[in-house]
């Protein structure tokens, strides 16, 4: 997916109307959420296992968007509390400019600080098998950081780059 070079200009700051899925990307697996049309509701929607075929991951993505009648993506930016860029930050920017042009849609980012812990803790009491739970987990990482911007939306809005924890 992304290569190895710097972000396009092609990331967004808003996203129309209508149905949005929220992302958890990760090397190995990227998680994916959707919204209902009114934004009110989000789900754990599926886990992609990365495969390394730009072709097939495009595919997924496009099929994603016409099947769910998706018009944005919203995906989660890993930063550490002070607000700085983690390692994974730069090829999330990455991914987020690889997907907006190979689905043509807007692309913005959202905090995802925690996200995966939070995920964990809410299957915590699931009654699923550990392999079951790691499996859902990146789906609801990506719901919790859809949820997040849903809430942050529905108060005005969030910042294209989050600051520190502690600000």
């Amino acid at each position: 997916m992304p290569d190895d070079s710097p972000p396009h200009a092609t990331i967004a700051t808003a996203i129309p109307a209508g149905r949005v899925a929220g992302v958890d990307y990760g090397r190995k697996r990227i998680g994916v959420a959707i919204c209902d049309t009114h934004r009110i509701l989000s789900s754990p929607l599926c886990v992609r296992q990365t495969t390394g075929d730009k072709t097939a991951d495009g595919a997924f993505f496009r099929k994603l968007v016409a099947d769910e009648a998706v018009v944005g993506f919203v995906v989660g930016l890993p930063i550490h509390a002070d607000g700085t860029d983690s390692r994974m930050s730069v090829e999330v920017e990455r991914f987020g400019a690889w997907l907006a042009a190979e689905t043509g849609l807007p692309v913005v980012f959202h905090d995802e600080r925690y996200s995966s812990r939070e995920a964990t803790g809410l299957l915590a009491g699931s009654g699923l098998t550990r392999g079951r739970k790691k499996a859902r987990t990146d789906a609801i990482a990506a719901q919790v950081v859809l949820s997040s911007w849903l809430d942050a939306q529905a108060h005005g809005g969030a910042a294209l780059r989050p600051g520190p924890l502690d600000a």
